[in-house]
């Protein structure tokens, strides 16, 4: 099935992904500075090395142009949730991340987030990763200032919905919980101003190439996610009940996308090049986006 292109309006100049990486950036500043942030320098360069090198064994095998934003964004997002023993670890989860993305492919468009499927196959696998709930500490501001460096990068995207629907939903039934058994207001709101939880939502949820394009389907796509992570986390006790609720529900992503009339997501640098399928009606090979982000 064929769909049209989303190109980014006049507005819309600079690419998104420069503000995610700025905006990560900064986060993981603050981290290191006022934050129990376990990472050392070694460790963060070997999520950038690996996650650019695997880039551009990738895109060289696929004769696709060399993108380096998507995998600077996988090594920050790695560098902020994933932590391990030693290196190997995340040298593995970093070029699971990005190889997925080649590997891993249905109608032009890559099934997993790849710091996601990253991190839950590092998690699943071994025992020697894990992610960071308590590195973020409780103080609002810093809650607060990862969600307004969210909200702009997702605004520039045109994805603000779908972290606020995930984190509402999510909400509702964490609060609901508390009323339903008197605990006090304290105990979900402390979950709720989580810095993983909210960096989830905005930094990785809201990915356009891996979310649906309507909003509509959107919407229901991570509200889905946000009431699968509940589940894992308050009735099966699974802390990292997000990640995996992300990594399940795009699986039936691309069932979704046969029935989104949307237009399909494009970064503003797009590239295309031709393959082979499918044939027009003319008999002329048609270029299809087949990117390497």
């Amino acid at each position: 099935r064929e769909r049209p292109v989303l190109t980014s309006s006049p507005a819309r100049r600079c690419d998104p992904r420069i503000f995610q990486m700025l905006a990560q950036a900064a986060i993981l500043s603050i981290g290191l500075l006022t934050r129990e942030f376990q990472i050392t320098p070694a460790q963060v360069a070997a999520l950038f090395a690996t996650t650019l090198s695997a880039q551009f064994l990738g895109s060289s095998l696929n004769a696709m142009r060399f993108d380096w934003k998507s995998p600077v964004v996988t090594a920050l997002s790695l560098s902020l949730l994933l932590r391990a023993d030693g290196l190997l670890p995340l040298i593995v989860a970093a070029s699971i991340a990005i190889g997925s993305k080649f590997a891993l492919r249905l109608n032009g468009k890559h099934i997993f987030n790849p710091a996601n499927i990253g991190i839950v196959s590092m998690i699943l696998l071994t025992h020697s990763a894990w992610t960071t709930p308590g590195q973020w500490g409780t103080a609002m501001w810093f809650a607060i200032v990862i969600a307004g460096l969210g909200a702009v990068v997702t605004s520039r995207a045109g994805r603000l919905d779908a972290p606020l629907v995930f984190l509402g939903t999510y909400a509702i039934l964490v609060l609901g919980r508390a009323f339903f058994l008197g605990d006090p207001l304290s105990i979900p709101l402390l979950h709720l101003k989580s810095g993983a939880l909210i960096l989830f939502a905005f930094f990785m949820l809201s990915d356009p190439k891996t979310t649906p394009d309507g909003q509509r389907w959107r919407m229901a796509f991570t509200a889905g996610v946000a009431i699968i992570a509940y589940v894992l986390a308050y009735h099966f006790y699974i802390s990292d009940g997000a990640f995996y609720a992300l990594a399940a529900l795009c699986l039936i992503r691309p069932l979704i996308d046969l029935v989104d009339t949307a237009p399909a997501y494009q970064w503003r640098d797009e590239p295309m090049r031709l393959e082979l399928p499918p044939i027009g009606r003319a008999g002329v090979r048609r270029p299809i986006f087949a990117p390497a982000e």
